[in-house]
């Protein structure tokens, strides 16, 4: 089956000439449709900057980029995106800031006076997905930390992308809560096949979500395993306590621990 989403030798730098910053280097990796991915490294590794040569935000200084076999050449309208701080509009409503990308996004924009109730329809079933019902009309400073990243989460699906980026999202939240989403976040990715690239520092939520975690040097970044998790799904909390997670976890720790 041809890979959904291919990076083949791919380099990028940010700023020009001698005094560029080289951030990746040589990145060859690939994502099946409908696979959960996360990335895993020290600070600085280019993490981050996988998403964006994915997302087509930021070009590839060399190699190729691709995404159902197209060559990715600027920003993809089938990428949705949350990162670790939720960026709601202080101003919108939840179900607002949740609207959003379709008052932006074509073919969407065009049809959202006309189809606005029926959008609103579709904002409310995913915001009662993650157990946001009810709060629609609260806005940001109304919600727990949790709660803005839910309606993050949300507002990042609400055009129904084929690609789902998750740049570090729970990273400012406490062990509860976090564990709560990573819960939401399996759910949502089992009912819609979303295929999704998670960046994280934590290696217990990459092991818990991904099917396939990559792991990245220090700067420049490359590409050192890519580790496929051996564990069934569906998957629940009580895992995270058994021998075999504990082992991914700790490989993925050895190989990280190296770097420093």
């Amino acid at each position: 089956m041809r890979d959904f989403v291919r990076l083949e030798g791919v380099s990028m730098a940010y700023g020009r000439g001698a005094g560029a910053l080289k951030a990746v280097d040589g990145v060859t990796l690939s994502i099946a449709r409908g696979e959960f991915a996360a990335v895993v490294g020290p600070s600085g590794c280019g993490k981050s900057s996988l998403m964006k040569l994915i997302s087509g935000l930021h070009p590839a200084a060399a190699g190729t980029v691709a995404v159902e076999g197209q060559p990715v050449r600027g920003p993809l309208k089938c990428v949705g995106m949350a990162f670790q701080h939720s960026n709601l509009l202080p101003w919108r409503s939840t179900l607002r800031n949740v609207l959003l990308p379709l008052e932006i996004v074509q073919p969407y924009r065009s049809a959202f006076s006309k189809e606005k109730r029926a959008f609103e329809n579709k904002a409310q079933a995913l915001l009662r997905s993650v157990g946001l019902e009810g709060f629609g009309e609260k806005y940001p400073w109304e919600l727990s930390g949790g709660m803005q990243q839910r309606a993050s989460i949300c507002r990042a699906l609400i055009h129904e992308p084929e690609i789902l980026l998750l740049d570090e999202p729970f990273g400012a939240l406490d062990a509860f809560t976090r564990e709560e989403l990573w819960c939401a976040l399996r759910d949502l990715q089992a009912a819609r096949k979303v295929t999704v690239l998670l960046v994280t520092h934590d290696l217990r939520e990459a092991v818990f979500l991904a099917d396939t975690v990559y792991v990245m040097s220090g700067r420049p970044g490359r590409l050192l395993r890519r580790c496929e998790v051996p564990l069934p799904r569906p998957r629940d909390l009580e895992v995270t306590y058994t021998e075999a997670f504990q082992a991914v976890v700790h490989e993925l720790r050895t190989l990280i621990g190296g770097l420093h």
